[in-house]
C-alpha cells in the first residue's frame, strides 16, 4: 500500500532551518515494527503516524517515534502535526482555530493558524505539568560527560536537575553561551547519563544569540538515535520546571523565547508560556512556527 507523507521544519518560520518532521499521513494496516523501521529510514529525530482519532470531535490520533523508540509526548511533532492538518482543513474549506491530537500522554488541544499554503503556526497547553525527578549523576560526572568544566556548570540559582512533562530530561544550566558551544557527547556520556532517566541532556544558559530571546540551549541525546536535536519542544515543557524551581516567576502570564539548533546552523525558537498563580504553575504552553518542505509517498 503506497503511503503519503509531507516533511515540515519547525519551530521556523523558514524551510532548512528549526527540525525537521516526517508526517506519514496514512497509517492504518501498520503495526508498531512496520512504523518503527519506516522511522529509521527517515531518521530524523521524530516521526509521526497520524490516524483517525477514537473521542468524536478530536481531529486526529498520532503515534510519535524517534529512529530508536516511541515516545508518549514531544514538541516538534505536536507543533508540525497541528499545521499540517490545520492547512489539511483549511484547504478543504473547514478551517479552524482550535484543534485536539490524541498522544499516549493524552489529548494535547492546538491553537492554530496558517501562514498562506505551505505554513503556520501552533501553541499547544501541555497535558502534563513538569514535575522534579531524582538528579542522580553529581555535577563533576555531568561535566565529563559534557566535556566541560566543572566551575562552567550553574548560574544564579540554577543547578543540574531532571524534570518532566511527559518526557524526563536532565536540564544542565552552564555559565555562558560559549560553554554552551564547547559541550559536546563525549565517550563518557552514555556511561555516566545511564543513571538519568532517559539518557539525554538538555545544555541551557541565560545569554542568547538574538535580543529578545530568554534562553540559549542544546540537547543531546544519542541512545534516541538523536547526538543533538536541533528543537526540542517537550525538553522545553521539562525545562518549564526549571524555571519555576530557581527563577520563582511571579504571579502572572509570562512569554519566553528559548533558542536551539544554532551551533547545528539550524536555528529554531520555541516560546514558552507559563501561567503562575500562588506561586505555582497552573498552566503552560509551547508555540512555534512550521513551514511545509516536502511531500511524497512510502511504496
Amino acid at each position: 500500500m503506497k503511503r503519503r507523507f509531507v516533511t515540515l521544519d519547525v519551530f521556523t518560520t523558514r524551510r532548512h532551518a528549526g527540525n525537521p518532521l516526517a508526517v506519514v499521513l496514512q497509517s492504518d494496516g501498520l503495526d508498531t515494527e512496520a512504523m518503527q523501521a519506516i522511522a529509521r529510514e527517515f531518521n530524523l529525530s521524530e516521526t509521526v503516524f497520524i490516524a483517525l482519532p477514537e473521542t468524536p470531535g478530536h481531529r486526529a490520533s498520532v503515534r510519535i517515534f524517534t529512529p530508536t523508540g516511541e515516545l508518549p509526548f514531544a514538541g516538534h511533532p505536536t507543533v508540525g502535526t497541528a499545521v499540517w492538518l490545520a492547512l489539511t482543513d483549511e484547504a478543504e474549506g473547514k478551517s479552524a482555530d482550535m484543534l485536539v491530537l490524541e498522544e499516549k500522554v493524552g489529548p494535547v488541544s492546538c491553537a492554530v493558524s496558517i501562514k498562506g499554503s505551505h505554513a503556520g503556526h501552533a501553541t499547544f497547553t501541555l497535558p502534563r505539568l513538569p514535575e522534579p525527578l531524582e538528579q542522580p549523576v553529581a555535577d563533576a560526572q555531568l561535566a565529563e560527560a559534557l566535556g566541560l568544566d566543572l566551575a562552567d556548570l550553574g548560574f544564579d540559582a540554577h543547578r543540574p536537575s531532571g524534570f518532566s512533562a511527559g518526557v524526563a530530561y536532565t536540564t544542565v544550566p552552564v555559565a555562558s553561551r560559549e560553554a554552551v558551544a564547547r559541550a559536546k557527547v563525549t565517550a563518557a556520556f552514555e556511561r555516566v547519563m545511564a543513571a538519568t532517566p532517559n539518557g539525554n541532556a538538555f545544555v541551557y544558559c541565560r545569554e542568547t544569540a538574538e535580543v529578545g530571546h530568554h534562553y540559549h540551549a542544546r540537547m543531546f541525546w544519542p541512545g534516541a538515535g538523536v547526538v543533538e536535536d536541533p528543537a526540542t519542544g517537550s525538553a522545553v515543557a521539562a525545562f518549564a520546571g526549571a524555571i519555576m524551581a530557581y527563577d520563582k516567576p511571579e504571579d502572572g502570564d509570562h512569554r519566553l523565547v528559548i533558542e536551539q539548533g544554532y551551533e547545528m546552523g539550524r536555528p529554531s525558537q520555541i516560546t514558552l508560556e507559563l501561567s503562575v498563580r500562588d506561586g505555582s504553575l497552573v498552566s503552560a504552553r509551547i508555540g512555534g512556527s512550521a513551514v511545509v518542505v516536502s511531500e511524497g509517498v512510502l511504496l
